[in-house]
Parts: C-alpha cells; structure tokens; sequence
C-alpha cells in the first residue's frame, strides 16, 4: 500500500481544528488559550493551546484509535521497521510498565532481567505483583561502566528458570554503550519467550550507516524507545514497536490504556508524527549535521590530552596477532563487553583525575554548556540531529577554558586513560557477587511495617539489610534494592556518593546521612 511519507496525518488534523477557530464547548479550559489572552509572558504557551484538544470529532482516540492517530502510527511503525507501533504520551516509563504487565499476568509470575534496569521496569513488577531473576549485566573492565548480560548468562537463567515468561533488557545504557542482541532474541525465542528491550536512547538507533542496529532489526519482540530523548519529539513522547507474536497485542493495548492518561497530550502525539515524518522523509540525511558536529566535537578533544572519551575497544588486529606467533590474544580484547558506542553520546573523563565527573559538569555549565549527566568520573554530552558546529565550538570553548584555568593555579600531569586504580569509581551499580543471576525476588506493592526499620549512619550500615531502594538519578538505576544485603564495597559507595553530591531518589534521607534498613532480619525480603 502507498504511503506517502511526507504526510503528518495527526498534524494536519489538528492544524485544521486551529484553523476552522470553531467555538469551544468541550474541554480543556484553557479554550484553545484564550483563558490568557492578555496576561504577560503567556504567548508562547498559548500558541500551542490552540492544538491541545481532546477527543472530538476529527481528532481519534488514542486508545480506540480508528482515524489520523491510528494512521500516523501505521506510519511509524513503517518507519521504524514494527509490525505495529504505539505512542506514548507517559514516556518510555509507560511503555516498559506496560510491556511487563502484559507479559506477568499471575501474581508471582518470573522475569528474567539485567539488574542495573531503570526505576520504571522495578515499578512494573511491583504493579504486577511479580518475581524477578536478576542477570548480572556485563562489565567493562576498562571503563568500569555495564552493559546487557552475556548470552551465556542468560542462557544459565533460562535453563535454570524454565518458568520464566520473558526477559528484559537495556539497550543502549545511558552512556550509548551496547551490543547487538540478536544472541540475546534466538536464546528467548528458542525457549518461546519473548525479549523485551528498553532502548529508550536508542530512538534513531539503524536510521544512518554510523549508527549501532536497532533493538527490532535484531529480533526483539517489544521495544520502547523514547523518541523525545534522541529524536525531535516533545519531552514525554515516546513510542513502543513491536513485533512477532509473542506479545499479546489485545493485552498490550488494555495495559496501555490503563498506565497512560485518558486525556493525553495532542501537542506531544503531534510531536511524535512530526519527529517520524522527518526520518521517514529524509532518510539518513537527517543526521548529516549532527553527525557532522560529532565528528568536528571528536577532532577538538584530540587537541586537549586533559580530556578522554570513552570509546569501545577497537577489534584486534589479525596482523599483530600473526607477528606474535599466533597467541592467542588477552581475554579482554577477545570478548569485549561492549561493541558499539552511539556517536551522539560523547563521554568524557578528566585524565588527571582533578575534576570528578560532577566538578567537570559544574565546570561546565558555569561556562554556559549543560551536560546530560554525570557521575563520580565522567560526563555524559548529549548530541542529536539538531546539534551544531555552534554548539560544539562553545563546548570546545568552554573545555578550553577549563584547562588554561586549572593548569594556570597548578598544573596538573595527564594520567594515562582510564587507569586502573581509577576505573572503579563507576562500578557502584554493581553488586558484589559472582552468581551470574540471584534467586527469585518477589515484588510487592504492599507497605512495609516501620515497626521493622530503622535508620542507621552509612558509614556503619554493611552487613545490614536494607529496607529502602536507593536511585542515583540521573541515569535513573538502582544501586540496592530493599532487601539486600549491603555490603561493606557498597556502603563505601554510598558514601562516596554523598560524599560526591549526587542525588539520589528513593532514599529516605536525601542528604544520605543515614539509611534505612532491617532491625532483625538478614533473610532477603520481598520488594
């Protein structure tokens, strides 16, 4: 069937309410911004006003859609290489949530996950009421930094835990690092599960030559992706494809319709039509100036030694391998943890050591550049198919600056990249354990007794069990889950991060002072 790539269905529908200036009886209140007429510094908002509507005549329903909603998603789908597509106007938090709710529909039902998962797949298993299989995620020796679980890793999970109704994943993690997962979708389809993936940075992931391979062109069966994030769609817009027949799609849309808004956003679904066509439309050459502020952002770091950028280990040369007699080479350069780094995340490191990755984001934006995130060592620069030379020159302005100031007070020795004694400062995700994936851990919605808890320093809180989760944000993952066992290793990370200035969520005490944690049990708990 024809389709003409060029179209912006929802768009065009609401383009026409706007300009039809029909009389407004239904809501929202604001009546198409006329409530602010008048009122200063409200004009740019009450533009958009006047195509945020609701379900009338014309415009669909998200939920029930049969019109220009249900067609700019056929288009996405197109675009995007799904059988079928669905937009989110909650996020990637509502595509993941209800992607476990519809693949745990028992109370007590098993997933099989990576352990370092956002805050929202954690919220879907306590909705659901389900058990869950931690994989350990692989780890980059170098960087310090994880990624999905090996294939052989799941595997052992999947044999062990025959049960099992699917598996999640991340894909790419927040600093663009990944693999191909195509392993990781044979593994689940020979046991018939379904693979699940959070690829909610990885939206323009198989759009252009330079980038990594989407989650779907892999095999996987349900991927979300936030379209906001690495895209041009508005903040909350999101989109979740999917594929096969291993989702219950009739499922899908109830579960959908129950974790999103009945009223949702027509301005952020316009986005998500918008942000599709632009791809649809232009192909690979819509990243052509992004990439080409990449690539000029990779020649100014080449200039400052200072400053490292973390890349994955380049492929072994078969020649060196050939001139050294045919050993068999390092392990680590045999079976990297990770393959693919997305070029429009640029992580950078101070090589000295002088500025955490916190002090050089503060650096950073007192110099008029805001970084995505950071965390104890590097800083994670967001860069999209709308960035610019421009923005890249003041960044490399602004890195410049940096360290004519730093070395003018004191200069300071570059280190070699990554050192060793070094690399563990990003590690505090990871537990201390070498089981390649825990025993079932039941969640729960039901509130604990606060009879059971107490609070006790950081400082004095290995060996207890904790009774709180406790979420670095950004990137958004936990590093202890209510009921597990805090470990000497990371209740010095805990410190080291207040210590550092992060902020966490879930923490009772946000200064995290103090923790909140079992009185008498050392059992694990249910979350």
């Amino acid at each position: 069937m024809y389709m003409d790539k060029e179209r912006t269905p929802l768009v065009e529908a609401l383009l026409a309410y706007k300009n039809n200036a029909a009389k407004s009886f239904h809501v929202p209140g604001h009546k198409n911004g006329k409530a602010y007429d008048g009122i200063n510094g409200a004009e740019q908002l009450s533009e958009v006003m006047k195509i945020d509507v609701t379900e009338i005549s014309g415009t669909d329903d998200l939920h029930h859609p049969e019109g220009v909603i249900r067609e700019a998603q056929e288009m996405a789908a197109d675009c995007f290489g799904a059988e079928e597509s669905f937009f989110l106007v909650g996020g990637s938090t509502a595509g993941n949530i209800a992607m476990i709710l519809t693949v745990c529909i028992q109370p007590g039902d098993l997933l099989l996950l990576q352990r370092n998962v956002h805050k929202s797949v954690l919220n879907g298993l306590m909705l659901a009421g389900a058990r869950a299989v931690f994989l350990e995620p692989q780890m980059d020796e170098c960087s310090g930094l994880t990624v999905i679980p090996s294939s052989e890793t799941l595997r052992s999970a999947l044999a062990a835990n025959p049960e099992t109704k699917g598996v999640f994943v991340t894909s790419p993690n927040y600093y663009g690092m990944g693999n191909n997962l195509r392993e990781l979708a044979d593994l689940c389809h020979k046991h018939e599960v379904p693979l699940l993936v959070d690829e909610a940075h990885g939206a323009h992931y198989g759009m252009h030559p330079d980038l990594p391979e989407s989650a779907l062109s892999c095999g996987a069966d349900g991927v979300v992706q936030s379209t906001h994030k690495m895209l041009a769609a508005m903040t909350m817009g999101s989109m979740l494809h999917v594929q096969g027949c291993l989702l219950d799609r009739s499922l899908l849309r109830q579960r959908l319709a129950m974790v999103q808004s009945s009223s949702p956003s027509y301005p952020v679904m316009a986005s998500l039509d918008l942000a599709r066509r632009m791809l649809h439309a232009q192909g690979p050459s819509a990243f052509t100036a992004g990439l080409a502020a990449v690539g000029a952002l990779r020649r100014g770091l080449a200039e400052l030694p200072r400053f490292g950028l973390l890349q994955p280990p380049q492929p072994a040369n078969p020649a060196a391998s050939s001139a050294a007699g045919g050993q068999a080479l390092p392990l680590q350069t045999q079976a990297a943890a990770y393959t693919r780094q997305d070029p429009f995340k640029a992580v950078i490191y101070d090589r000295t050591g002088s500025l955490s990755g916190y002090g050089l984001q503060h650096a950073l934006e007192a110099r008029g550049c805001v970084p995505e995130m950071s965390d104890e060592r590097y800083v994670v620069l967001l860069l999209t198919l709308g960035s610019t030379l421009e923005d890249v020159n003041h960044l490399l302005w602004a890195l410049r600056h940096i360290v004519e100031e730093e070395e003018a007070s004191e200069p300071l020795e570059v280190l070699n990249p990554l050192p060793s004694e070094q690399s563990n400062v990003s590690t505090w995700n990871i537990p201390e354990t070498t089981l390649l994936f825990s025993e079932p851990v039941t969640f729960s919605l039901t509130p604990k007794d606060p009879e059971q808890m107490e609070s006790v320093p950081v400082e004095y809180s290995a060996e207890r069990i904790s009774a709180e989760m406790i979420i670095p944000y950004p990137p958004g993952i936990p590093i202890l889950y209510p009921g597990e066992l805090i470990t000497k290793n990371t209740a010095d990370r805990l410190v080291a991060l207040r210590n550092a200035g992060a902020k966490c969520q879930g923490a009772g005490d946000q200064s995290l002072k103090t923790i909140l944690v079992y009185k008498n049990s050392r059992k694990q708990g249910t979350i």
